[in-house]
């Protein structure tokens, strides 16, 4: 029914991305939310969430309009399809056999370089500018949005080729990534840092198990798509009229 309504489709897929995908993994910014909105409240929290939210937007956006040239090639959409699968997969089985509360990647190491560079040069002060600028350092954020943008168009949730599609995922985005921040603010000023770690470790074991049944779909999405095109394409033995070769 939603095919009829490619706006409204590409608008809902950005929301639920945006909401889902913010609280996973358990990074910089919602641990951020986490220690300041016990001691500074909630609209402290918000802020920070707030802010992050903005960087967030900016980063999808550039995704969908910076790379969507790039779909046109087949191989291309194979190959962000196939490293979208095995990157979810491995950090979903990354979250969810951790043993402490955050497990750092490479990637997030370095990320957190760049993110201390960027805080001495910046010297954010207030709350927007702290998520702002803690979200513009997270380097996996931009590259999970890269290979997102790019399955959402492949899948034809968001059509690549209408402005308007693109613009109402990127808005969906930007009230998903918000709805989860406010939610998160809201919670953790009226817990008053009541959060254990053991709470949060469960928290990052349940979005691992939600990486893998995302990743788990993909795979599925791929095996189906050559399924398909083998049927429609039978190898060329099968195609030779008798008594053709194929020299």
């Amino acid at each position: 029914m939603l095919d009829s309504h490619p706006i409204l489709l590409a608008g809902l897929a950005g929301f639920f991305c945006g909401l889902i995908f913010s609280s996973i993994p358990f990074g910089p910014v919602n641990l951020t939310i986490l220690n300041e909105g016990a001691q500074r409240g909630f609209l402290w929290a918000w802020l920070i969430g707030f802010g992050a939210s903005a960087m967030e937007t900016i980063y999808c956006a550039f995704s969908f309009t910076g790379f969507s040239s790039l779909l046109d090639h087949g191989v291309v959409q194979a190959f962000l399809q196939v490293f979208g699968f095995v990157f979810i997969l491995f950090i979903g089985f990354k979250f969810l056999l951790a043993k402490g509360v955050h497990l750092p990647t490479q990637l997030e190491s370095t990320s957190e370089k760049i993110e201390a560079r960027l805080e001495q040069k910046f010297h954010p002060h207030s709350a927007f500018m702290t998520g702002f600028v803690r979200m513009l350092g997270n380097l996996g954020v931009l590259l999970f949005w890269i290979v997102l943008a790019a399955n959402l168009m492949t899948r034809e949730w968001v059509d690549g080729d209408s402005f308007a599609a693109k613009a109402a995922c990127v808005g969906g985005v930007a009230l998903g990534t918000n709805t989860w921040f406010l939610l998160l603010s809201f919670g953790v000023s009226r817990g008053h840092g009541r959060f254990s770690e053991k709470t949060l470790l469960r928290l990052q074991h349940f979005s691992g198990i939600c990486l893998i049944i995302f990743g788990l779909l993909q795979g599925t999405h791929i095996a189906w798509q050559l399924a398909r095109h083998g049927r429609h394409h039978p190898p060329l033995i099968h195609r030779l009229a008798p008594g053709q070769t194929n020299n």
